[in-house]
């Protein structure tokens, strides 16, 4: 199977076990930790255009799982990461992962906020190199094996 269908078929499972445990997933430390790792991801690799923004944005507010939350909660939250990635991206990033660790309390938080990295970071078809970088980042913010994930 190519590396593309196995990103596919992950990210599509991913998405599946997240809607399954949908109900538990209702806390304010794993609605900070998701917008977080949605903006870490969206600025892996340093900088963020428009259009990409816009696209994780209409993820964050079609995500099945995410609303459980208010969306212009989420959004003002994405929003908020981001501006403090693209102000700096090394210090923003130490800020951006200590919104991630909020979820490290909860086993099942943790692995539902890193299955949204990951569906993020699949969602334009290519999870790429320096996303599953952060995503891993994360995994270690949460106390999370990488190799759990692959990453």
């Amino acid at each position: 199977m190519a590396l593309w269908d196995r990103l596919k078929e992950s990210a599509s499972t991913m998405q599946t076990q997240l809607v399954a445990k949908k109900h538990d997933l209702k806390s304010g430390a794993f609605r900070d930790a998701s917008m977080a790792m949605c903006a870490l991801v969206a600025a892996a690799d340093g900088s963020i255009d428009l259009s990409e923004r816009q696209r994780v944005a209409q993820l964050i507010a079609t995500n099945e799982v995410l609303r459980n939350f208010d969306a212009a909660d989420l959004q003002r939250r994405f929003d908020d990461n981001l501006n403090k990635l693209t102000a700096d991206f090394a210090l923003g990033k130490v800020s951006v992962l200590q919104e991630v660790a909020k979820a490290k309390k909860k086993p099942a938080e943790a692995r539902a906020v890193i299955q949204i990295g990951i569906v993020i970071g699949g969602a334009d078809g290519d999870f790429d190199k320096t996303e599953q970088a952060v995503v891993r980042e994360a995994c270690f913010a949460l106390d999370l094996p990488p190799h759990e994930f692959d990453l």
